[in-house]
């Protein structure tokens, strides 16, 4: 079967999240100074504005802290799933970024609901982190 929505194109400062992501590891930066984790990916730390940083693990637990419910198909690919939502989340680490949310059955979307990363393989190069209610 082929993947048909929009692709994300990993570049010299996102590689390793997504090579993260295909390894099932969710990884954001932490400024090694601070200790302050930050995303999206940046060459340098916005807290000291320095390059000493590193690329970390994260636990992949956080709460959905906004959604949006996409009512229009922007993309071709989405046509069939709209309306679908997009989520914010919040890491434990703090970091936030925006993802999709899958198993949410017959559970409300509300802010506040504490969720878990799952990973999906949806090409042979690329693998998405997502999110699921917690357990």
């Amino acid at each position: 079967m082929t993947y048909i929505k929009p692709l994300p194109e990993a570049d010299k400062w996102s590689g390793p999240f997504f090579e993260g992501a295909r390894e099932g590891k969710l990884l954001a930066q932490q400024c090694n100074s601070s200790k302050r984790f930050f995303f999206p990916p940046s060459p340098v730390s916005p807290v000291t504005r320095d390059g000493n940083w590193s690329w970390v693990e994260l636990s992949g637990k956080g709460t959905i802290s906004s959604f949006v419910v996409m009512h229009q198909k922007y993309f071709g690919g989405f046509g069939d799933e709209v309306p679908y939502p997009v989520i914010e989340v919040e890491l434990e680490e703090g970091v936030r970024l925006l993802s999709s949310i899958v198993e949410l059955g017959e559970r409300e979307l509300v802010v506040g609901m504490p969720v878990e990363v799952v990973f999906d393989k949806v090409t042979e190069e690329v693998t998405l982190p997502k999110f699921r209610p917690a357990a």
